[in-house]
């Protein structure tokens, strides 16, 4: 049975309470779920919870799908920003930028685990496919 949860520590894990209403689940990028991916993940496939995650590790990890920033091209981006302000540019005059190309990244074995399929429409528009 799909669990809310919304804050908890390794030792309240077994207590949460099921919430039958709930059947998908999507983890935001904040520090508490970076702390307790490992223990997020677990959750998710002992109840059988199809769960979206915000960053590609968290699939390579045992996550079902991910859709977020592609960091790679972040930190390339980060590179003109260092680049400019060595030449002398004030970083206060610098633009701000927000990601410009993101990542939709699924794994295989967790769907499978999770008695789900993907169809061969969405393997299309996936940038990577943990088998």
């Amino acid at each position: 049975m799909p669990l809310l949860v919304t804050s908890i520590t390794n030792e309240e894990s077994t207590t949460i309470l099921p919430v039958p209403s709930v059947r998908t689940w999507q983890t935001h990028p904040d520090s508490w779920n970076r702390s307790s991916s490992d223990l997020i993940i677990t959750l998710a496939a002992r109840h059988k919870l199809p769960a979206v995650y915000p960053f590609r590790w968290w699939v390579t990890t045992g996550g079902l799908v991910s859709y977020g920033p592609d960091y790679v091209d972040q930190f390339r981006g980060a590179a003109g920003y260092v680049d400019r302000i060595l030449k002398g540019a004030k970083p206060a005059d610098l633009p701000v930028q927000a990601p410009t190309k993101y990542e939709l990244v699924v794994n295989l074995k967790t769907a499978k685990a999770l008695g789900l399929g993907v169809p061969p429409s969405i393997r299309l528009l996936v940038d990577e496919v943990i088998e």
